[in-house]
């Protein structure tokens, strides 16, 4: 019997959200009526446990989660191969525990009461920084997988694929900074950016008002900033300090194969 709601909790095992916060997040979950389900986390469940997030997916209508952008949260399930149907995202980088919990009671109409809570556990202890491609971005420019120095992507002109998201290099973010599009998401990545998951306006430019000289001229200056903001050199900082690691043996490759 497909039932009406329930709440996915991430308990993230990034860093990005500080201890106080998930324990806070944990305890006021279990004063409402209804499945909660905590995850450790999200992340690693998507590469290591699909299955049951397939399952929490077949047996509720609408799933509330609580994790952190919804843009990385959408594509993570896409790249996965997870049709986790409806869903809303409550980003717990930018709302307080009090506002998830009013939202939960206010807009959600989800009662107080005692939660039926279940902790789930992955196999895989901490993934590594997987890239996740938004592929409504995605211009299959190559630029990623021509950058990386891990084995992270397969690319053709027709397809740009995640083939083995564990080899990617913890706090090695370069090859997102190299993107034109912002295309690339970096879940695990303590930013408020597009790299993160955030949402961007600067490469959604379309001609509603404006002149195209106008539109033109706007977009040739974010194509500018690119490079004014000193992304590209801190890209080839990153891509050469984890070519160093890696010679070193600091950083051992762990694929998914």
């Amino acid at each position: 019997m497909v039932q009406k709601s329930c709440v996915i909790f991430c308990r993230c095992s990034a860093g990005i959200i500080n201890e106080e916060v998930l324990n806070k997040l944990s305890e006021g979950l279990q004063h409402f009526e209804v499945s909660v389900f905590e995850l450790r986390d999200l992340c690693a469940f998507t590469v290591n446990e699909k299955d049951v997030l397939k399952t929490i997916a077949a047996q509720f209508q609408q799933k509330i989660i609580i994790a952190c952008y919804p843009r990385a949260i959408k594509n993570m399930f896409r790249q996965a191969g997870i049709d986790f149907g409806d869903f809303t995202v409550l980003n717990f980088r930018e709302l307080t525990p009090e506002t998830i919990f009013s939202k939960l009671k206010n807009d959600f109409q989800i009662p107080a009461g005692k939660a039926s809570y279940q902790l789930q556990i992955t196999g895989l202890d901490v993934p590594a920084w997987f890239p996740v491609i938004d592929e409504s971005r995605c211009t299959l420019c190559g630029r990623c997988a021509r950058f990386c120095l891990f084995g992270v992507y397969t690319f053709d002109k027709k397809n740009l694929t995640v083939i083995h998201p564990l080899a990617c290099k913890n706090n090695c973010p370069a090859c997102g900074r190299t993107c034109p599009t912002s295309a690339i998401i970096f879940p695990r990545l303590a930013e408020n950016s597009a790299l993160s998951g955030a949402e961007s306006t600067e490469n959604k430019i379309t001609v509603d008002q404006g002149s195209l000289l106008m539109t033109l001229n706007e977009r040739n200056l974010n194509r500018r900033n690119i490079f004014r903001q000193g992304v590209v050199e801190q890209a080839e900082a990153e891509r050469k300090k984890a070519l160093e690691e890696f010679k070193t043996g600091q950083f051992k490759l762990n694929r998914n194969d």
